[in-house]
């Protein structure tokens, strides 16, 4: 079964939920589409990073969004941080050729 790694962004009550949900995803899903990974978890500092990553079970910590984002072994960017931050942070993803999940709203205008 093919894995995917997973790289969130944002290390708060969202990515908690978000990473909750990947590490259940095959109990409710199988055969399971795929297996995520959470790989990388990025927040506004190394040390928010790296609780994070030892809380919600990341492989990696980071908090750098931009270098994960353009990351060749990222194959999903979860976007789990305030509003205005999600157009910058999805385009870049959608540049870099990744999978988006975002929390809404996707951006404030059009």
């Amino acid at each position: 079964m093919k894995k995917l790694n997973v790289a969130v962004i944002g290390g708060g009550f969202m990515a908690k939920a978000h990473s909750m949900a990947y590490s259940c995803m095959p109990m409710f899903f199988w055969p399971a589409p795929f297996i995520p990974n959470r790989k990388v978890i990025i927040d506004v500092n190394d040390e928010l990073a790296e609780d994070a990553k030892n809380k919600l079970g990341f492989d990696e910590s980071s908090s750098d969004w931009e270098e994960v984002v353009n990351r060749k072994d990222i194959d999903v960017v979860d976007i789990c941080t305030p509003n205005d931050t999600h157009p910058k942070m999805a385009i870049a993803a959608a540049k870099a050729g990744k999978h988006i999940i975002c929390e809404k709203p996707l951006a404030r205008n059009a």
